[in-house]
């Protein structure tokens, strides 16, 4: 399963009264692993960057009066992004730029039912607790110490962390398919052989709970697969 961790920095919070995005973030994920494939794009906004916004993220006008316009890079972020689910804090906002600005430029428009909102999710898994990104940091011990402004690709990658432990932690997918060489072989990243427990734990369920189930198999029939395994 293939996800995009999205993040978006803009001069403002509405693309309808002319606010447009300056920074895209986006991080790959694989059944909930990084890949390593990022996306990272600063965006000239083509009109004036307001103080607030630059407080917040520090992308000030002569920084970005040499970066290409929205036009220049959409397809390749439509490219990069494919049909994967798009993971995002507060997706509303960042689903709502990014498509104004791809009808703007005569792009496909991002299927709403595309994006994953961690906002959603921590506000229902922890309802009436803080759900900024700052404070699910704080929850899971994610280091955002590096983050002192807002930035579309640092918070994506840190976006990502928290992402992993909202839905579990990172145990349910990691490492899988890392490596099939055999037990012992050089490339099978120091997996060792299991020990063979000496002697067998004894059964949990009682005689009562065997003679049940024996009688619950024998009315299955002869060809039933309780009876095959009960002899295997």
């Amino acid at each position: 399963m293939r996800e995009i961790v999205l993040d978006t920095e803009t001069t403002g919070f509405d693309p309808e009264s002319g606010d447009r995005i300056v920074e895209i973030g986006a991080v790959e994920l694989h059944n909930h692993v990084p890949t390593g494939r990022v996306y990272h794009q600063y965006i000239n906004p083509e009109r004036s960057m307001p103080q607030g916004a630059f407080e917040v993220h520090g992308l000030g006008d002569a920084f970005l009066a040499d970066k290409p316009v929205f036009a220049a890079i959409a397809q390749e972020f439509l490219d990069f992004v494919g049909d994967a689910h798009l993971v995002i804090h507060n997706a509303a906002f960042d689903m709502k730029f990014l498509n104004a600005e791809l009808g703007w430029v005569k792009k496909r428009q991002l299927p709403w039912d595309q994006a994953i909102d961690t906002l959603a999710i921590a506000r229902k898994k922890f309802p009436g607790s803080p759900a900024s990104l700052d404070a699910l940091c704080r929850r899971f011990g994610v280091d955002n110490s590096s983050r002192e402004k807002h930035g579309a690709l640092l918070d994506s990658e840190i976006l990502a962390e928290v992402y992993l432990e909202l839905i579990g932690g990172r145990q349910p997918d990691f490492m899988l398919g890392a490596s099939s060489a055999p037990v012992g072989d050089a490339g099978s990243m120091g997996q060792k052989t299991a020990r063979i427990r000496p002697k067998k734990l004894p059964p949990r369920i009682t005689e009562a709970e065997q003679t049940a189930h024996r009688a619950f198999v024998d009315a299955l029939g002869d060809d039933a697969l309780w009876r095959k395994l009960d002899q295997a």
